[in-house]
């Protein structure tokens, strides 16, 4: 609908990278160029650092990143608002989200776009990470957010929202009064871990395989399938367990919990949407819209 240079500049400029970005816009690398020229000959200012394969952005190259996305918000707002006025957007969305994202992130988006757009009736179907991947090829929901690192043929990928994995303790643990530890000393801690299948699992044994540390080094005191499981499991016992930041907010708050720092180990990533390959829902790309607008603190 608006400025589609602008568009192109912004992907260039997120992904440093001229061939992804014609790749995501499903242009040419060619037209990408073109468009990015366009905008630096009219502002006589280049916006890019060029060194051999690898380009950076120039001052004003981060300057108009930071204009665009703030133009691109506000045309997100504006769609948004202007579709719900019309009020012309009804019918059932079916989601699916893994465990995490179902119980932590999605009940306050969904109740706030239900404020919005009162014609349409969601349902959210929750289970781990292979099960909502299964439920939308088998065409049982619309949309999946999920939180793991796979990629399952026939289902398109997409990033919703930032998260990190940290090890958490209850705070009378005598491991929660350690500045920090090492990868290493984690051999030496009982784990609480989650069922086989879950994304947050798959996340922790690639981050603790990249660190030279295989699952089967680990002292595994026990597998359970449910966060709040895990978390009153903890809450009665010197364990620790590797957990999404976002389901532990309240208990870090109240001074139940704390979290255990691992020395040179950051564990993030991102809960992903997920379509089916070549089918469009115009509610769906309607609710993808409103979570990017969506105040997440």
């Amino acid at each position: 609908m608006f400025d589609f240079r602008l568009q192109v500049f912004k992907t260039v400029a997120k992904r440093l990278n001229f061939t992804k970005a014609a790749q995501e816009l499903s242009i040419t690398q060619p037209a990408v160029t073109k468009h990015v020229k366009e905008i630096e000959q009219y502002f006589q200012i280049k916006l890019f650092d060029r060194n051999g394969t690898k380009i950076k952005l120039t001052p004003a190259g981060e300057m108009l990143l930071q204009y665009s996305e703030q133009i691109f918000d506000i045309y997100k707002n504006l769609e948004i608002d202007l579709n719900a006025l019309a009020s012309k957007h009804g019918g059932r969305l079916k989601i699916g989200a893994s465990t995490t994202v179902a119980q932590y992130v999605l009940p306050p988006v969904i109740a706030a776009f239900h404020q919005k757009f009162k014609d349409i009736n969601i349902t959210l179907d929750t289970g781990n990470t292979e099960k909502i991947e299964q439920s939308l090829l088998d065409g049982k929901i619309d949309l999946g957010i999920i939180e793991g690192q796979s990629k399952a043929a026939g289902l398109k990928y997409s990033p919703f929202l930032k998260d990190e994995i940290v090890l958490i303790t209850n705070s009378r643990s005598p491991l929660s009064r350690k500045p920090a530890i090492t990868v290493d000393q984690l051999k030496e801690i009982p784990l609480l871990m989650r069922e086989p299948g879950s994304g947050t699992l798959e996340v922790i044994h690639y981050a603790l395989k990249e660190k030279g540390l295989s699952s089967s080094n680990l002292r595994m005191e026990m597998q359970l399938s449910n966060t709040e499981s895990i978390k009153l499991y903890l809450l009665n016992s010197p364990c620790a367990s590797f957990l999404s930041i976002h389901s532990v907010l309240k208990e870090l708050k109240t001074g139940e919990m704390s979290i255990i720092d691992i020395q040179d180990l950051t564990i993030e990533r991102y809960f992903n949407f997920i379509q089916a390959q070549g089918q469009s829902n115009n509610l769906v790309e309607l609710f993808i819209k409103f979570t990017s607008r969506y105040n997440y603190r």
